[in-house]
């Protein structure tokens, strides 16, 4: 944060910045978040989430306590899926490119992350809020993209949304590994996460918007035989992730950006060379409510 930021931040004069796209994200602007957080500034922030889906505050220099204390503001925290000896993977956890020796690389076991996805979407209880804070990032690319599924939703055909009206989509960890192509979920990891139900078409809790919920971690669509499913939330994808729907982020050292899986997908793009750059962003999950 460049001095006049800092004394901007201090005294309290954090403000919206410009809208980002057409299809959502908005800076603010002056805002110190290694210090405690005043109630205007978490509306302001609770209010921007709402009204842009996305939200990026520039030039932060967070420790994980700082991250984790920071997101507590929002809800309650959301332990994380991967079962690992690593530490990387605390409730505060590093979302890398790196092997277990730290070197960059581009095998990587999981890629679901690479597929347009809502967090946690295979759980009966999903994620409400998702940030990334920017610790390294390569000289170029590594960008993250956002499409707003309450756009997409409006877009529909009167037709398509009377279909869609009722139908609900079977969502799990096992068809999201298998569908990134990732390594197969164990027999244990798919009966400590079962498949869930959720509402094709989810109203948003806080604004009343329906949003197409959709996205790598479905695969099917109850009452439908597999490939008419399929095949349905291959369109609905298509048509969801048009280049109007989509914000692309590109990062900077010290981003702190937070999005509503509520209302959107996101995915990261491997727009880099993985094998010799690093990217390490450290990441924390808010809990949300069971969509209806």
């Amino acid at each position: 944060m460049t001095a006049d930021l800092a004394l901007a931040a201090k005294r309290n004069e954090a403000r919206l910045g410009d809208r980002l796209s057409a299809a959502g994200g908005v800076e603010i602007l002056c805002a110190d978040l290694s210090e405690p957080l005043s109630e205007p500034l978490a509306a302001l922030i609770r209010r921007a989430l709402l009204d842009h889906r996305v939200v990026v505050i520039r030039d932060q220099a967070l420790s994980k306590q700082q991250q984790h204390d920071f997101t507590l503001n929002f809800g309650e925290l959301e332990n994380h899926v991967a079962r690992h000896s690593d530490g990387r993977y605390g409730i505060v956890h590093s979302v890398t490119n790196l092997d277990q020796e730290g070197n960059p690389t581009d095998a990587l076991d999981i890629r679901g992350n690479y597929f347009w996805h809502t967090d946690k979407s295979y759980h009966a209880v999903p994620s409400l809020m998702t940030m990334l804070h920017a610790v390294e990032l390569p000289p170029a690319g590594g960008d993250t993209q956002f499409a707003n599924m309450v756009l997409a939703y409006r877009a529909l055909p009167d037709t398509m949304k009377s279909r869609l009206a009722t139908l609900r989509a079977i969502h799990s960890w096992e068809t999201s590994r298998l569908q990134s192509g990732s390594k197969p979920a164990t027999e244990e990891e798919k009966r400590e996460r079962p498949p869930v139900s959720h509402p094709i078409v989810r109203t948003h809790p806080e604004t009343g918007e329906k949003a197409l919920y959709i996205g790598n971690h479905a695969g099917s669509i109850e009452g439908f035989d597999e490939s008419e499913g399929r095949a349905l939330l291959a369109e609905l994808l298509t048509h969801a992730t048009r280049p109007d729907f989509i914000y692309t982020h590109h990062w900077r050292p010290g981003d702190l950006v937070m999005w509503d899986n509520r209302a959107l997908l996101h995915r990261a793009l491997a727009n880099y060379d993985m094998g010799q750059h690093r990217r390490v962003l450290h990441r924390t999950v808010v809990r949300g409510t069971a969509p209806y």
